[in-house]
């Protein structure tokens, strides 16, 4: 529901809690495919719920060896963010 923008003001809380702990947590799809979802959602989310998208940024600044997808898409929203995309 994440990656169709549906009930976000809900689901983004609860998938931050998941994803804090554990970042590469699997939905129906793949592993790492929640986190997928979450950091691909537009600026207009994050400019929605700020706080959202910095315990967000928090989460994947700190992580490392993600598959190249999630790599391009955590740096994508760490840009957006206007945060340094770690290593």
């Amino acid at each position: 529901m994440i990656g169709q923008n549906q009930g976000l003001a809900h689901l983004l809380p609860l998938a931050l809690e998941v994803l804090c702990d554990d970042p590469m947590a699997e939905g129906d799809m793949y592993e790492g495919d929640l986190l997928s979802a979450v950091v691909t959602r537009s600026p207009a989310v994050w400019n929605a719920w700020p706080e959202l998208g910095r315990e967000l940024g928090v989460i994947v600044s700190g992580l490392t060896d993600l598959p190249p997808s999630l790599v391009r898409a955590t740096r994508g929203f760490l840009a957006r963010q206007g945060l340094v995309a770690g290593g």
